[in-house]
């Protein structure tokens, strides 16, 4: 074999081994994004032009939650939450549309005490997909009741599934102890 071909046949093998490398990471990197975002990842896939550029806006929320200073809750500030979504929950008998308002805010003042940006919904659920992936349907769910009981929109019934959207994600911010 002369040495044009020995360097032929070299050069195509790294090309096919760069290859695999390539598609190899692409696949281990679309794996752990679905495993993190769950429910997340299919609808930023839905919502874009293409998967690749879903999957890029995904690796750029995980960058921005990195840069928070996400804080666990001592032991006293989770029950004092606790305590207040406990009062929420009973002002809805009386008063569904203030619970709800109520709710709301209490959700929000949870994740400011977490660490967890306040400013702009769009914002607040790009960085909570990140690690509260799981219940981040539920926040949508509650947000959108909300939105429609501001309009004048929702029944008593949609402001008790609030209730509950809410509730989803006030306990997976709430936390265990020790818990990031």
């Amino acid at each position: 074999m002369s040495t044009g071909t020995t360097i032929g046949v070299i050069v195509a093998v790294l090309v096919v081994l760069a290859g695999v490398a390539v598609l190899l990471k692409v696949f281990l990197q679309r794996r752990r994004l679905r495993s993190r975002f769950g429910p997340e990842y299919e609808r930023a896939v839905a919502g874009s032009d293409n998967r690749m550029a879903a999957e890029r806006e995904l690796v750029q929320r995980e960058r921005e939650h990195k840069d928070l200073d996400i804080r666990a809750l001592n032991a006293a500030t989770r029950e004092s939450y606790a305590r207040h979504w406990t009062e929420v929950q009973e002002q809805f008998v009386d008063d569904p549309e203030q619970a709800v308002t109520a709710a709301d805010r209490l959700v929000t003042d949870l994740m400011a005490e977490r660490g967890y940006p306040t400013e702009g919904y769009e914002r607040q659920v790009s960085m909570l997909s990140v690690a509260h992936a799981k219940t981040l349907e539920h926040y949508r769910e509650a947000h959108d009741i909300t939105t429609r009981h501001e309009r004048g929109e929702a029944t008593t019934e949609d402001l008790r599934s609030a209730m509950v959207h809410y509730r989803t994600l006030f306990e997976d911010l709430l936390g265990r102890e020790g818990a990031r």
